[in-house]
Parts: C-alpha cells; structure tokens; sequence
C-alpha cells in the first residue's frame, strides 16, 4: 500500500504541487466570491463572482486568517469582504464609517462627523430610487426605497478610534449589515472587492452574464 502511494505521488508530484499552492494561494492571497443576494444592488447584482484582494489589508496565514503583518486600513467607501462571527456568514458590504467617526441615518441620509453628505442624479424605479452618493470623496450608485424602511433611520453612532467600522450594504433598505449586526471588528475583515471576474443570471437559466466579466466595481 505505501509502495502505491509513493508511487502515485512520484507521477502525480507536480499536479499534487499545483493544488496546494493554489490553495494557498486561494487563502492568503486571492480569491473569488459568490454573491448569492441582492443587498449590494446596484453596484453588485446576484450571481457575481467578485475577485477579493486578500492581501489589501493584511499578511496573513494560509487557511486561518492571522494577520502576520498589517498592510493598511479600510477606508472609507471600500468595499469589504469579511467573516462575520454575529451573522456566521461571509458578507460583502461597503465600508461607511472608520474608527474615530460618528454616523447617523436621518430617512437614508448620511450624516458623518455631523456633516451631511451630497446626493445626486436620482432616478426612480417603481417603490426604490437609484442615487449617487458622494461619500466624502467616493461617489456610487444606491438604492433607497421611496417610502423607507426600519433600515432608514439610526441614531449617531461614536466608532471605536483603533478596532472597529461601520458597514452598509449599497441596498439600504434591503441589507443586513451593521445596523444588524454591530460594528465591524477589524479581525473580521478578510479583503477588499474592486472587480467582478464572472457573473450568472440566476433569474434565467444561469447563463453568463458577459457584459460583467471583469466589471469594475
């Protein structure tokens, strides 16, 4: 039995090299993402496939997620990819707040560090609107509902100035994401989104969505 193992893994020694070093890859450097809903309309739509940059913030070991060495913060308008230990999912949200800010949401407006942002270019779409916002410097496409929600509104919140962040999905009132559950520990964040590599329509038979692949986002 040990001779056939040794065997196999002498003409198989190369395939078996290329497996654990995408792997590792896959874990500590680069991967992809499915996103299963739509809590990131409309930047992000069901059946992406973002590519996440594992190695925007942080060095970390394969397979775990221990930061070896910190490469840079989140900023403001990022988006994240993180493993939240509240919702026991993987969640990909747009980084709202950083550590030292205050937030508030009056009927979907921000207010950050009690100046309001701007908002532009609304257009309607039957009970949502489709707006620009300009999030101190990051301009990108939201969706709000006309009428709002419970997710419209909450009172300023003080972030932590060294660990934590405030997260929201681009679908405001359709996203479970910080006024859900909590600020974002630092730990939790695994890379940051900036391209689609493909996309499914899952609302037709799952046939690629060409004019996707390889979106910026």
């Amino acid at each position: 039995m040990i001779i056939k193992l040794t065997k196999m893994y002498k003409h198989n020694r190369g395939t078996l090299l290329f497996i654990a070093l995408m792997c590792v890859f896959r874990s500590a450097v680069a991967d992809w993402n499915e996103v299963p809903t739509g809590s990131m309309l409309p930047t992000i739509v069901e059946g992406d496939r973002i590519l996440v940059n594992k190695l925007a913030y942080d060095l970390s070991t394969p397979f775990v997620h221990h930061s070896l060495y910190k490469l840079a913060d989140p900023m403001r308008g990022d988006i994240i990819v993180f493993d939240s230990a509240v919702s026991e999912k993987r969640l990909v949200k747009r980084v709202i707040g950083v550590p030292g800010d205050t937030v508030a949401l009056i009927d979907n407006v921000l207010f950050i560090n009690d100046k309001q942002i701007d908002y532009e270019d609304s257009a309607n779409k039957d009970d949502f609107s489709e707006i620009t916002e300009d999030l101190l410097g990051v301009k990108h496409r939201i969706l709000v509902a006309n009428n709002g929600s419970g997710l419209s509104n909450f009172s300023a919140v003080d972030i932590p100035s060294n660990y934590y962040y405030l997260a929201m999905g681009d679908n405001r009132d359709n996203s479970a994401d910080s006024r859900v559950i909590g600020l974002i520990p630092r730990d939790e964040i695994i890379g940051r989104a900036k391209q689609v590599v493909m996309s499914l329509n899952y609302h037709n038979y799952y046939l690629p969505r060409s004019q996707r692949f390889m979106h910026d986002l």
